[in-house]
């Protein structure tokens, strides 16, 4: 068994070369969050995967094994449930207060900008349909978010390098969202600078 202890998040400074030669392992969502388990690469050798506590193994992450040789990890594709907004009777505004409800149960779920994906559950896919959301079974890999808090892992606590300076005050009043007389309106003739 090749035993592994190490991974690269999405094989960062790895060389185009090195990755092409590596062979893959592909692994479904409840795997790639345990921090030990045993998997089969695509080249037939067992892996003995034992990283520290906590870490979460994403598609695109690469595994060093400690004879040198590197594993590319495929997010495996897996039941999950597909949520799409209604165009007939609704707006894609529908999703986010999907995911406010689904992230309110501490439910797993992936965002993307048309789609949210959770694992399938009945009981959340019946709240979801009554939200008139569309609710479909695919088979699909799945990537979670990691959570605002979260410290195991690395998905979505990237960092791109540069800083935004945020100096600016906000203390002003607005006009209460019941009152369409007066909206609010944060744009050149507000008052701030952005």
């Amino acid at each position: 068994m090749l035993h592994i202890s190490k991974l690269i998040p999405q094989g960062a400074g790895l060389a185009a070369a090195l990755l092409k030669r590596a062979c893959h392992v592909e692994l479904d969502w409840e795997v790639r969050q345990k921090s030990r388990f045993e998997a089969t690469d695509s080249t037939g050798r067992q892996l003995g995967i034992f990283l520290p506590r906590g870490t979460v193994v994403r598609g695109g992450d690469v595994l060093v094994a400690h004879d040198g040789s590197l594993i590319k990890v495929w997010a495996a594709p897996q039941a999950v449930l597909k949520i799409t907004h209604c165009p007939e009777h609704g707006t894609p505004f529908d999703l986010i207060r999907a995911a406010y409800h689904l992230g309110n149960r501490h439910v797993p779920i992936e965002l993307k900008p048309d789609h949210l994906k959770i694992e399938p559950d009945h009981v959340l896919a019946d709240m979801l349909h009554a939200m008139h959301l569309i609710v479909s079974e695919v088979n699909e890999p799945f990537e979670p978010e990691n959570g605002a808090y979260a410290t195991g892992g690395h998905f979505g606590g990237h960092h791109h390098g540069h800083e935004h300076d945020h100096d600016h005050s906000h203390d002003h009043s607005h006009t209460p969202p019941d009152d369409p007389a007066a909206p609010h309106v944060h744009g050149p003739g507000c008052g701030h600078h952005h």
